[in-house]
């Protein structure tokens, strides 16, 4: 796909505050450590066309600066201290107001119908605006970035954020919704201050240092082509059409019933998933004794123990694990095998849909392509070979939205609320 122009790239800082906003250092837990050698998480929306009259590159900036304003995390930036005496680094987010990345596109030619069509999946990338940016990069690098690109008959919203600085709840439910409503006048000039997490629990010294060797490049790996010149990748996308979607939950749902006795009303993301995962040991010639693992973020506001408010804003992600053996649930099937996800963790709800600008609901939303596990029909037995050898041979877990996640810390110290 040819015809996306970049207008402008620019930085749009937080509106000025008349008294100044003391200057917030924000240290890293295990946590957001976590996502350190991880790509930025990117998604997006599709918007109807917006009128005219609005303005609305001008209306997007000024919106945003004043979204800014409250939620002052993403407009600064990564500190890395290198730590001689024992050569690790460590790292916190200084909100010293440096702004977002906003870069403003047109591709007048380009309709939404080829931006969703599978033939152009290979330009996909064009559209969002940290490709290949991992989260230690945001020592140089915004640690948040938006891309607006004029279609012919629609508007391509679409970003990439640090996920050391915010999780889907708060980047959805709390920034987002707050940028659609100063956009389109229906926010109120009261606000509450920023609610940032109490960032440590208990018994956790900081600043956490980590090997040195975690926050520079990944060396070259001999067979895998590099996608950037320091990132490497492997592109696999996978299409679920909604009836397959729909299928496969029926089928979990009746499996479960079998085994359980009464309904858990498994989820779509729940259903989809464990196909993916036993599709993937089923075809992976693994020995039955074999111990396999499935990883899944999930949301730890109410989960720990004490909770904490549901309004915390940053990222409160931690790691649910199923874990079984290639035998066992070759023997039993999908609705064994989604049974097991759904004892770990429920599904993840943002409030993606609820956002609007005023120029009408949104048409799409869409992953970046590079994270997106979609099926257009069953798994064949080559291509979940090949990926099962990439996923192998980098330690890829089937976690729901990231490629090559690598822990160093323990979360044994998480102290999880029975469901």
């Amino acid at each position: 796909m040819v015809g996306i122009r970049v207008i402008s790239d620019t930085i749009v800082g937080a509106e000025s505050c008349e008294n100044g906003l003391d200057r917030v250092k924000i240290h890293l837990t295990p946590w957001d450590l976590f996502f350190l050698r991880t790509e930025y998480a990117q998604r997006a929306l599709i918007f109807p066309q917006a009128d005219p009259e609005t303005h609305m590159i001008s209306q997007l900036k000024s919106s945003l600066s004043v979204a800014l304003k409250i939620f002052y995390p993403f407009a600064g930036r990564l500190v890395k201290i290198h730590n001689e005496d024992d050569e690790t680094a460590s790292f916190f987010v200084d909100c010293d107001g440096s702004g977002v990345k906003f870069v403003h596109a047109a591709a007048k030619t380009i309709s939404v119908s080829d931006v969703l069509d599978p033939a152009n999946d290979d330009a996909w990338s064009e559209f969002f605006p940290a490709n290949g940016v991992e989260s230690w990069e945001g020592v140089s690098e915004p640690l948040l970035a938006l891309q607006v690109t004029e279609l012919k008959d629609g508007v391509f919203i679409g970003y990439g954020v640090n996920h050391m600085v915010a999780d889907g709840t708060s980047f959805w439910s709390f920034f987002f919704k707050s940028w659609t409503e100063i956009f389109s006048a229906r926010w109120k000039t009261f606000y509450h201050p920023l609610h940032l997490r109490p960032w440590f629990l208990d018994g956790i010294d900081y600043p956490i240092r980590v090997p040195i060797s975690e926050t520079v490049s990944s060396p070259p790996v001999e067979g895998v082509v590099a996608s950037s010149d320091h990132h490497l990748s492997r592109k696999v996308i996978f299409r679920f059409t909604s009836r397959h979607i729909s299928e496969l939950k029926a089928k979990a749902n009746y499996e479960v019933v079998v085994f359980v006795g009464y309904d858990l009303n498994i989820s779509s993301f729940q259903a989809v998933l464990a196909h993916m995962w036993l599709s993937v040991i089923r075809n992976s010639d693994l020995n039955p004794e074999e111990v396999i693992h499935c990883k899944l973020a999930m949301e730890m506001r109410q989960r720990l123990n004490p909770s904490i408010e549901k309004e915390c804003f940053g990222n409160m992600v931690g790691l649910a694990t199923s874990t079984t053996t290639a035998g066992e649930m070759l023997k039993n099937g999908l609705g064994w095998t989604v049974l097991q996800l759904n004892k770990t963790v429920g599904s993840p709800r943002f409030n993606v849909f609820g956002n609007d600008f005023g120029w009408g609901k949104r048409l799409r939303f869409e992953l970046d392509r590079e994270l997106l596990a979609m099926v257009k029909s069953l798994f064949t037995r080559e291509l979940i070979k090949e990926a099962w050898r990439f996923i192998r041979l980098y330690g890829l877990t089937f976690w729901r939205n990231y490629w090559l996640m690598r822990s160093f810390y323990s979360m044994s110290y998480v102290h999880v609320k029975s469901k």
